[in-house]
């Protein structure tokens, strides 16, 4: 983000249920995240952006372009969920039944404090993670407190279940090409396969592709110099969008 910020204004929310944001009992869905970026840009007095959406983040943008595309006037996917079934299946035993009983278990202080030891170690020799490891740790260590299990479970399952992805925008990509539409994947993505990043490039008209080949489902964490280049020259080669409201009607009206 600093090396972003030197171009662009950032603006970088954590969603409900992330980070510093509200947690517990609430409405996680794609569409009341949506609606709380278009609340949060209007409040900070930003009525159009680039929206830029990594992993869930990903599905929550073009939910916002979706339903709100006069605010929009480009869309980044990195990594990005609701292309696709297939999902690491990590995340499918995390949406099982029963998942909250375990996560308490998994996520206790002395299993919590044992593995940063270890991670601590391998740092003193040298050794560094992968930033997929790095980043998946990250987020574990934050489920902590039982508030935190709660949203990342109600998050979860919105989206995912034991077959893999719930929600998809297949029959809606179709309106993206209505938005400069960039797609960022890591080759090597453990997660979420680069094979969505391609099918949706391709049923995308007008879409730029970068796929980062040594990287894995984080590539701005990977190669975050590749990153902000590539963004910035895409937002500074292409024009921000002007969604017409009758053509937006027409192309719902018929399917594409």
């Amino acid at each position: 983000m600093p090396g972003l910020a030197r171009e662009c204004t950032v603006i970088a929310p954590d969603l409900a249920g992330h980070g510093e944001s509200h947690r517990g009992r609430g409405d996680y869905s794609l569409g009341a995240h949506a609606s709380t970026l278009r609340d949060l840009l209007m409040t900070l007095g930003h009525t159009r952006a680039t929206v830029v959406g990594h992993s869930l983040g990903g599905g929550v943008a073009m939910q916002l372009a979706y339903q709100f595309p006069e605010r929009c006037e480009r869309l980044v996917l990195v990594s990005s969920g609701g292309l696709g079934s297939e999902v690491h299946a990590i995340l499918r035993a995390a949406a099982l039944p029963g998942a909250e009983w375990v996560l308490p278990l998994l996520c206790a202080a002395g299993v919590r404090n044992c593995v940063d030891a270890t991670a601590r170690f391998f740092g003193r020799v040298g050794l560094r993670a992968a930033p997929d490891l790095e980043e998946m740790w990250i987020g574990f260590r934050s489920l902590g407190d039982a508030e935190s299990r709660q949203a990342f479970i109600h998050t979860l399952r919105t989206i995912v279940d034991t077959n893999g992805q719930r929600v998809s925008a297949a029959d809606r990509l179709y309106l993206a090409s209505e938005l400069p539409t960039l797609i960022v994947w890591g080759e090597r993505d453990p997660m979420i396969p680069v094979a969505h990043g391609r099918a949706a490039h391709a049923a995308i008209a007008g879409s730029r592709l970068e796929v980062f080949p040594e990287s894995g489902h984080f590539p701005h964490r990977d190669a975050p110099r590749r990153f902000v280049e590539v963004l910035v020259d895409f937002m500074q080669s292409t024009a921000p969008a002007r969604v017409d409201e009758t053509r937006w009607r027409t192309r719902l009206r018929h399917g594409a």
